[in-house]
């Protein structure tokens, strides 16, 4: 077939017509149509000639081309910037261009089967057959991999294709502007009122100073400005680069800060918030630093809370909680209580799952301030509470709160109009006994003796979080006391508040301060009976066996922890979990004991302690929980055991490791 079809069916269309126009001559005038007819011959043979040269150009054409397309496409891609090459399914080089060995790649020649980890072990190596793009450094040059399989026509791939760019100027461009974002950082002077009381001006001043210089000697080290703006509170403002050096060193100034002590002894501690800048403006950006602030004083402050990358880290939290000795805010935020319920038309209060006796007992003490203004109150437990559900019995069977404790499916599909959900003994969202209240009531109060955490109820509209306190228990005494001075307390709801502070004070060992002992006094006058709590904390045969059992189980690590799990078993295993937890950490040269117990068919919770010089809430926030730095724990589900003791092994080494 002729190469050039078009110009054949041009010329054959011109030889047609010139045809018909020869013929219709010949009609009228018989010479002058036979010389017509001898020239359209001539053409013809002129038109035949001219499409056989045409093709014979056009195969040769394409002959020259094919030729040589070979060579073109070698020399195209050697000479390309890109180094190329081919990968088999073990790893070992196939094909490459010589760009690949040039200065600015590899640096060598590398022949085909050697292994890619042994020429170059940077090069990112993803799952076979799929794709993507990384950037790796090699020394002080930067990569950008374009990696893919080659797919062959049945489907298969067989090799991995890799495209790699230098991309260093770029990437040292990028990291410098990363590095050269603005950080804001908000510092306060946590116990500011008790490092300063009894000090005359003099030492007042001396203590200022040395806070000062200590902060100055920082913000020196990290080039950075730092202003005071009152008394207590300092701004900082630095770049990322040096925000990466503070972490580094683990923001050392809030152990140079603390070795710093007044005349009258107390050691100073500082809370810091910062937050990086993204996308944000200087407005939002100043918005998120004190939010992290808020939330390092709400954790019980001698800490850092870091905002970067939309990700919050934790530096410090050494020192224990200071107990202060006013109980000003406790009369603030009763009287705040009191307000809000009065202008509720119904109470739901619930604790956090599987609850424990300070959850129940601040449960309890709470419903008593809704009852004394007649409301009507729900105290809402988790369907699993083995914990508390000897007390529970007993009090529905006296027909003590016989009414008012409901279970999840128990709670009414229609709630008042103005509805009041008080959440105790924990500010988690996901921990609570039922975590879907939170979203169908608006007005939602939270009291809690845990540091805070990250993941806390959005927006409550009143909050009372002191980590200070022994328990939630304790805080809600207070309130309690400020409440109402007609309200009397019954012997039952007296007797659990007073067992949700025995239990959280390990029988006032732990964490009880003079506001502990004046609440338990409190609760002791109005009738809490220690006869009871000591029969609640009773355990029969079995449950000593398996606390036996769980003791026996426990496997010693270096570094001074301890790791044991419950038995499967119906009893009371977080209150077991707790005492073989606490009986632990008097074995000589622990520091940190961990028990792993089953919480339902498919959770798992962790209960945690220590010495007081570790702090295991660091720990379990790892696992979404929280608590105390001595005393913490966590509830998981849809969990296997086994794999979260490996992973609490590991995380908790790592914690050893980096703390001593």
């Amino acid at each position: 077939m002729p190469r050039n079809l078009s110009a054949v069916i041009d010329a054959i269309l011109f030889l047609v017509v010139t045809a018909a126009l020869a013929g219709t001559i010949f009609i009228y005038n018989t010479f002058l149509g036979l010389a017509s007819g001898l020239l359209w011959f001539v053409m013809l043979l002129f038109a035949i000639d001219r499409c056989k040269d045409r093709d014979k150009k056009i195969k040769r054409y394409f002959r020259d081309v094919i030729s040589n397309v070979n060579s073109l496409t070698n020399y195209a891609i050697e000479g390309l910037p890109q180094a190329i090459f081919l990968l088999n399914s073990t790893g070992r080089l196939e094909w490459s261009n010589q760009t690949l060995f040039g200065e600015r790649f590899l640096g060598r020649k590398v022949e085909p089967g050697e292994q890619m980890t042994d020429f170059w072990p940077e090069l990112p190596v993803s799952a076979w057959g799929s794709e993507g793009e990384a950037v790796f450094a090699v020394e002080d040059r930067w990569y950008s991999a374009v990696y893919r399989p080659v797919v062959t026509e049945g489907g298969s791939s067989c090799l991995m294709a890799y495209y790699i760019a230098e991309v260093t100027e770029i990437e040292k461009m990028r990291r410098d502007y990363a590095d050269s974002r603005a950080v804001i950082c908000y510092i306060q002077v946590d116990n500011a009122d008790e490092i300063y009381q009894g000090l005359s001006e003099t030492e007042r001043t001396v203590l200022m100073f040395s806070i000062n210089k200590a902060l100055d000697e920082w913000s020196h080290y990290l080039n950075c400005y730092i202003r005071r703006i009152s008394d207590e509170s300092y701004v900082a403002i630095m770049e990322r680069r040096e925000l990466d050096k503070a972490i580094e060193n683990k923001f050392e100034v809030l152990d140079n800060v603390r070795l710093i002590k007044g005349a009258n002894k107390i050691p100073v501690t500082l809370s810091i918030g910062i937050a990086c800048a993204d996308s944000d403006n200087t407005a939002n950006l100043g918005i998120k630093a004190q939010k992290q602030l808020d939330l390092a004083l709400g954790r019980g402050g001698d800490q850092v809370a870091v905002l970067t990358d939309g990700k919050t880290q934790f530096f410090g939290g050494k020192a224990k909680a200071v107990e202060k000795h006013t109980r000003v805010r406790s009369r603030v935020v009763a009287h705040a209580l009191r307000e809000l319920m009065e202008n509720s038309d119904e109470v739901f209060i619930m604790g956090h799952r599987n609850e424990d006796f300070d959850a129940v007992g601040a449960a309890m003490g709470v419903a008593k301030m809704a009852q004394k203004l007649g409301l009507p109150t729900h105290v809402v437990l988790s369907d699993v509470n083995s914990g508390i559900d000897k007390f529970v019995d007993m009090a529905k069977e006296k027909g003590i709160f016989k009414e008012i404790f409901v279970s999840e499916r128990e709670i009414p599909q229609s709630i008042g109009n103005n509805p009041l959900l008080v959440v105790v003994d924990t500010h988690i969202p996901h921990l609570t006994a039922v975590p879907s209240l939170i979203s169908r009531i608006s007005e939602v109060v939270v009291i809690d003796h845990h540091r805070k955490s990250e993941n806390s109820i959005e927006k409550p509209t009143l909050i009372y979080l002191e980590p200070s306190a022994s328990s939630s228990s304790e805080l809600v005494t207070e309130l309690l006391m400020y409440f109402d001075d007609a309200l009397a307390l019954g012997r039952y709801e007296a007797t659990a508040l007073y067992a949700g502070i025995v239990v959280d004070t390990k029988n006032f060992t732990v964490q009880s301060g003079v506001r502990t002992f004046e609440a338990a006094a409190y609760l002791r006058r109005g009738g809490a009976d220690p006869v009871l709590v000591r029969r609640l904390f009773s355990t029969d045969y079995e449950t000593n066996l398996l606390i036996a059992k769980t003791e026996s189980a426990a496997k010693l690590y270096n570094g001074g922890l301890i790791v044991t799990t419950c038995p499967e078993s119906e009893n009371n295993t977080s209150i077991i979990a707790a005492q073989v937890a606490d009986a632990m950490l008097r074995i000589e040269d622990v520091r940190m004991s961990m028990v792993l117990f089953h919480i339902g068919k498919d959770g798992v919770g962790i209960s945690a302690r220590s010495t007081g010089n570790l702090n295991v809430q660091v720990i379990m926030e790892e696992f979404g929980g929280g608590g105390h730095q001595n005393v913490a724990g966590a509830q998981l589900k849809g969990v296997d055991i086994h794999d979260i003791e490996d992973k609490l092994v590991m995380v908790c080494k790592k914690y050893l490791e980096e703390n001593g």
